[in-house]
């Protein structure tokens, strides 16, 4: 049984380059992508950062729908607790009007930056309802319902343009609590396994998603696992590119756990948080090693998890490896015959410039 493969790009900023080189970076990757026959292409939401450049998603997802023809495009995801529902919706029906059938709007539960640019994107926000209250409001705009209550201030409203093929909505998520959510509102559901590595918690949460999932408006639950992943040459050389990386986790004193970028990203958070807090670095859970290994992990976590699909990001200090880890990547799934891919697979040399 074969599964789709998908692809998340941060956008990192390599040592000595530009935010400029970055996105080229991004343009060729996910053209790439598109060449190897990968399903989709999401890009991610950071703020105030020096090591990754894409603030806003939706701003490249447009650039990116422009130098490519078929892969779906999308967030990974969007921060909505900063945003109004109404314009994040106006915003991917716009994309899904440029790109029809081929975007995707992933939610996400986190921040995206520190405690500063946080207070600035929530500045003159006075109460913000839940970000479950918020996800099915977008859900609302996005496919053009009904508001349940028509006495609401907002009922009758649509998100224009209204899109003959609306973007596909998902929850992302790292906890139970997030697969419950995406349940209760009937929406696929991504859980970041290379943000939290405990496999019970994965499992758990999984479990509750199936269980719990609203069928009520004819959907049925669609479950992702997002991992991090090297595939090289060598066992010796995937070490050594998965040992260039830690995982960095900030403990607030309020209970909160996030993950960060580095030591001194933590550090400069718990000092703009005004709270005591603890920092713990971890060995980045890094699903590494030759085509072959990886392929064979990567049928175990089709048996294990029994998810409809996997999204892989690869972080390396090398671009030119982070591409390869991808051509092998193709080539392990072929081999094992696991693969649901798009099109057949293109020589390395035929990438766009």
């Amino acid at each position: 049984m074969g599964i789709r493969v998908g692809i998340l790009d941060q956008t990192p900023i390599y040592e000595g380059e530009t935010p400029i080189d970055a996105f080229r970076h991004t343009i060729e990757l996910v053209q790439r992508a598109e060449q190897l026959g990968f399903h989709r292409f999401w890009v991610s939401e950071h703020h105030d950062s020096g090591h990754v450049a894409g603030s806003s998603p939706e701003v490249l997802i447009s650039h990116l729908l422009a130098h490519t023809e078929r892969i779906r495009l999308g967030s990974g995801g969007v921060m909505l607790q900063h945003y109004s529902p109404y314009k994040v919706a106006e915003n991917f029906n716009v994309l899904s009007a440029l790109g029809p059938g081929r975007i995707d709007l992933g939610i996400g539960r986190a921040p995206g930056g520190l405690p500063r640019s946080t207070q600035a994107l929530q500045q003159g926000i006075q109460e913000a309802a839940s970000l479950k209250d918020k996800i099915n409001q977008v859900k609302q705009f996005i496919y053009n319902e009904s508001h349940e209550d028509e006495t609401h201030p907002l009922a009758g409203l649509s998100a224009a343009p209204v899109s003959a093929i609306p973007a596909e909505l998902y929850v992302l998520g790292a906890s139970v609590d997030s697969a419950g959510m995406a349940a209760e509102l009937g929406l696929p559901y991504v859980f970041s396994l290379f943000i939290n590595s405990n496999t019970e918690v994965a499992l758990e949460a999984l479990r509750i998603y199936r269980e719990q999932f609203d069928r009520s408006h004819g959907r049925e639950p669609y479950a992702i696992l997002a991992i991090s992943l090297i595939v090289a040459e060598s066992a010796e050389e995937a070490e050594g590119l998965a040992s260039e990386h830690m995982l960095v986790k900030i403990h607030l004193e309020n209970g909160k756990v996030l993950t960060v970028g580095s030591v001194e990203q933590a550090e400069e958070f718990g000092q703009q948080s005004n709270e005591k807090y603890r920092i713990e670095i971890l060995e980045p859970s890094v699903t590494r090693g030759t085509k072959e290994t990886v392929g064979q992990a990567l049928a175990q976590f089709q048996q294990d998890f029994a998810v409809d699909e996997l999204i892989v990001t690869t972080a390396t200090r090398d671009f030119a490896k982070r591409i390869r880890s991808f051509e092998l990547l193709r080539e392990a799934l072929d081999e094992q015959g696991i693969g649901e891919f798009e099109n057949e697979s293109v020589p390395a040399q035929a990438v766009i410039s």
